[in-house]
Protein backbone atom coordinates (compact mmCIF):
# COMPACT_ATOMS: atom_id res chain seq x y z
CA UNK A 1 0.00 0.00 0.00
CA UNK A 2 1.14 3.13 -1.03
CA UNK A 3 1.64 6.65 0.40
CA UNK A 4 -1.25 8.11 -1.68
CA UNK A 5 -3.74 4.97 -0.98
CA UNK A 6 -3.32 6.18 2.73
CA UNK A 7 -4.24 9.74 2.28
CA UNK A 8 -7.27 8.80 0.04
CA UNK A 9 -8.55 5.89 2.33
CA UNK A 10 -7.63 3.27 0.56
CA UNK A 11 -6.66 -0.32 2.20
CA UNK A 12 -5.77 -3.67 0.59
CA UNK A 13 -8.20 -5.93 0.24
CA UNK A 14 -7.74 -9.12 2.91
CA UNK A 15 -6.09 -12.06 1.27
CA UNK A 16 -8.12 -15.03 1.74
CA UNK A 17 -7.25 -17.39 4.15
CA UNK A 18 -7.73 -21.23 3.00
CA UNK A 19 -7.26 -22.95 5.88
CA UNK A 20 -9.67 -20.35 8.11
CA UNK A 21 -12.32 -23.66 6.65
CA UNK A 22 -10.10 -26.05 8.80
CA UNK A 23 -12.06 -24.54 11.88
CA UNK A 24 -15.09 -25.77 10.75
CA UNK A 25 -15.27 -29.11 11.91
CA UNK A 26 -14.93 -27.87 15.84
CA UNK A 27 -17.53 -25.02 14.88
CA UNK A 28 -19.72 -28.50 13.91
CA UNK A 29 -19.25 -29.65 17.26
CA UNK A 30 -20.18 -26.06 18.94
CA UNK A 31 -23.42 -25.76 16.44
CA UNK A 32 -24.37 -29.04 18.08
CA UNK A 33 -24.23 -28.46 21.42
CA UNK A 34 -25.34 -24.97 21.03
CA UNK A 35 -28.12 -24.68 18.67
CA UNK A 36 -28.62 -28.68 18.01
CA UNK A 37 -27.97 -27.92 15.05
CA UNK A 38 -25.99 -31.04 13.07
CA UNK A 39 -24.01 -31.46 9.74
CA UNK A 40 -26.17 -32.37 6.61
CA UNK A 41 -22.59 -33.92 5.07
CA UNK A 42 -23.93 -31.58 2.15
CA UNK A 43 -21.32 -28.65 1.09
CA UNK A 44 -20.57 -26.96 -1.91
CA UNK A 45 -18.14 -23.84 -3.57
CA UNK A 46 -19.68 -21.27 -5.60
CA UNK A 47 -17.46 -19.31 -8.43
CA UNK A 48 -18.26 -16.82 -11.46
CA UNK A 49 -18.40 -19.23 -14.24
CA UNK A 50 -15.00 -19.27 -16.83
CA UNK A 51 -14.98 -20.59 -20.01
CA UNK A 52 -12.19 -22.23 -21.93
CA UNK A 53 -10.33 -25.74 -21.92
CA UNK A 54 -8.14 -24.61 -18.74
CA UNK A 55 -11.11 -24.34 -16.97
CA UNK A 56 -13.39 -27.50 -18.14
CA UNK A 57 -9.91 -29.48 -17.62
CA UNK A 58 -10.06 -28.38 -13.99
CA UNK A 59 -13.88 -29.40 -13.34
CA UNK A 60 -12.68 -32.75 -14.66
CA UNK A 61 -9.67 -33.28 -12.09
CA UNK A 62 -12.10 -32.29 -9.55
CA UNK A 63 -14.09 -35.38 -9.87
CA UNK A 64 -11.34 -37.07 -10.10
CA UNK A 65 -9.56 -35.53 -6.95
CA UNK A 66 -12.48 -35.65 -4.17
CA UNK A 67 -13.24 -38.22 -2.04
CA UNK A 68 -17.11 -37.74 -2.27
CA UNK A 69 -19.80 -37.22 -5.29
CA UNK A 70 -19.29 -34.18 -7.13
CA UNK A 71 -21.82 -32.54 -9.20
CA UNK A 72 -21.92 -28.93 -10.66
CA UNK A 73 -24.89 -26.79 -11.55
CA UNK A 74 -25.80 -23.07 -12.30
CA UNK A 75 -27.55 -20.97 -10.82
CA UNK A 76 -30.18 -18.38 -11.78
CA UNK A 77 -27.65 -15.64 -11.23
CA UNK A 78 -25.42 -17.26 -13.85
CA UNK A 79 -22.94 -18.73 -11.54
CA UNK A 80 -21.51 -22.10 -11.08
CA UNK A 81 -21.93 -24.21 -7.90
CA UNK A 82 -19.50 -26.90 -7.08
CA UNK A 83 -21.57 -29.47 -4.70
CA UNK A 84 -19.64 -32.58 -2.82
CA UNK A 85 -21.70 -34.94 -0.51
CA UNK A 86 -20.16 -36.96 2.99
CA UNK A 87 -21.90 -38.33 5.75
CA UNK A 88 -23.20 -35.92 7.93
CA UNK A 89 -20.38 -37.25 10.45
CA UNK A 90 -17.26 -36.79 8.02
CA UNK A 91 -16.76 -32.86 8.50
CA UNK A 92 -13.49 -33.03 8.39
CA UNK A 93 -13.63 -35.04 4.75
CA UNK A 94 -16.13 -32.61 3.36
CA UNK A 95 -13.85 -29.69 4.84
CA UNK A 96 -10.71 -31.13 3.11
CA UNK A 97 -12.30 -31.69 -0.44
CA UNK A 98 -13.69 -28.13 -0.27
CA UNK A 99 -10.28 -26.96 0.50
CA UNK A 100 -8.66 -28.94 -2.14
CA UNK A 101 -11.47 -27.25 -4.83
CA UNK A 102 -11.14 -24.07 -3.68
CA UNK A 103 -6.59 -24.12 -3.56
CA UNK A 104 -6.75 -26.15 -7.26
CA UNK A 105 -8.87 -23.21 -8.82
CA UNK A 106 -6.89 -20.65 -6.78
CA UNK A 107 -3.21 -22.32 -7.96
CA UNK A 108 -4.87 -22.56 -11.24
CA UNK A 109 -5.43 -18.71 -11.44
CA UNK A 110 -8.80 -18.70 -10.91
CA UNK A 111 -8.79 -17.23 -7.35
CA UNK A 112 -10.32 -13.86 -8.22
CA UNK A 113 -13.30 -15.86 -9.88
CA UNK A 114 -14.13 -17.91 -5.96
CA UNK A 115 -17.21 -16.44 -4.14
CA UNK A 116 -17.68 -18.58 -1.32
CA UNK A 117 -18.11 -21.87 0.14
CA UNK A 118 -20.44 -22.99 2.39
CA UNK A 119 -21.62 -26.22 4.48
CA UNK A 120 -25.12 -26.91 5.75
CA UNK A 121 -26.47 -27.46 8.99
CA UNK A 122 -30.48 -28.64 10.51
CA UNK A 123 -31.77 -29.35 13.05
CA UNK A 124 -34.57 -31.58 14.29
CA UNK A 125 -37.63 -28.53 13.76
CA UNK A 126 -36.44 -29.24 9.90
CA UNK A 127 -34.67 -25.62 10.09
CA UNK A 128 -32.01 -25.17 7.98
CA UNK A 129 -28.48 -23.19 8.39
CA UNK A 130 -25.26 -22.72 6.11
CA UNK A 131 -22.21 -21.41 7.57
CA UNK A 132 -20.93 -19.22 4.32
CA UNK A 133 -17.20 -18.30 3.52
CA UNK A 134 -16.78 -15.38 1.73
CA UNK A 135 -13.53 -16.26 -0.38
CA UNK A 136 -12.49 -12.49 -0.69
CA UNK A 137 -13.17 -11.34 3.11
CA UNK A 138 -11.59 -14.35 4.73
CA UNK A 139 -14.95 -14.53 7.29
CA UNK A 140 -17.76 -16.82 8.02
CA UNK A 141 -21.43 -15.96 8.51
CA UNK A 142 -24.67 -17.77 9.00
CA UNK A 143 -27.36 -18.31 6.54
CA UNK A 144 -31.00 -19.46 7.37
CA UNK A 145 -33.35 -19.48 4.86
CA UNK A 146 -37.56 -19.81 5.18
CA UNK A 147 -40.01 -20.81 3.45
CA UNK A 148 -40.69 -18.00 0.84
CA UNK A 149 -37.10 -16.42 0.62
CA UNK A 150 -37.02 -14.83 3.83
CA UNK A 151 -34.47 -15.44 6.63
CA UNK A 152 -34.38 -16.71 10.10
CA UNK A 153 -32.80 -13.99 11.35
CA UNK A 154 -32.94 -14.96 15.11
CA UNK A 155 -31.34 -18.24 14.06
CA UNK A 156 -28.72 -16.76 12.19
CA UNK A 157 -27.51 -14.10 15.11
CA UNK A 158 -28.07 -17.57 17.51
CA UNK A 159 -25.75 -19.14 15.36
CA UNK A 160 -22.72 -16.28 15.44
CA UNK A 161 -23.04 -15.63 19.36
CA UNK A 162 -21.96 -19.18 19.09
CA UNK A 163 -19.77 -19.70 16.62
CA UNK A 164 -17.59 -16.19 17.90
CA UNK A 165 -15.00 -18.03 19.34
CA UNK A 166 -14.58 -20.43 17.15
CA UNK A 167 -14.56 -18.86 13.59
CA UNK A 168 -13.67 -15.51 12.07
CA UNK A 169 -17.35 -13.99 11.65
CA UNK A 170 -18.18 -11.38 9.43
CA UNK A 171 -18.80 -8.29 11.56
CA UNK A 172 -21.00 -6.48 8.88
CA UNK A 173 -24.38 -7.90 8.53
CA UNK A 174 -24.86 -6.10 5.36
CA UNK A 175 -22.16 -8.89 3.76
CA UNK A 176 -24.39 -11.30 5.21
CA UNK A 177 -25.39 -12.54 1.30
CA UNK A 178 -28.50 -14.56 0.94
CA UNK A 179 -27.97 -17.89 -1.12
CA UNK A 180 -31.22 -19.06 -1.65
CA UNK A 181 -30.65 -22.38 -4.05
CA UNK A 182 -27.75 -22.80 -2.73
CA UNK A 183 -26.95 -26.60 -3.11
CA UNK A 184 -25.53 -27.69 -0.24
CA UNK A 185 -28.06 -25.83 1.87
CA UNK A 186 -30.86 -28.30 2.27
Amino acid sequence: MGFLDAILGRSKPVRPDLDQLFALPSAAITLQAAASLVPTGAGSVCFATVEGGAFARIQEDMGELLDGPVTFTQDGLGYTWLEVRHTPDDVAGLVNDLHAVNTSLEESGFGPHLLCSLIGFTDGQGRSVALVYLYKRGTFYPFAPKEGQKRDNSLELEVRAALTDDLRVEQDLGRWFPVWDAPGLS
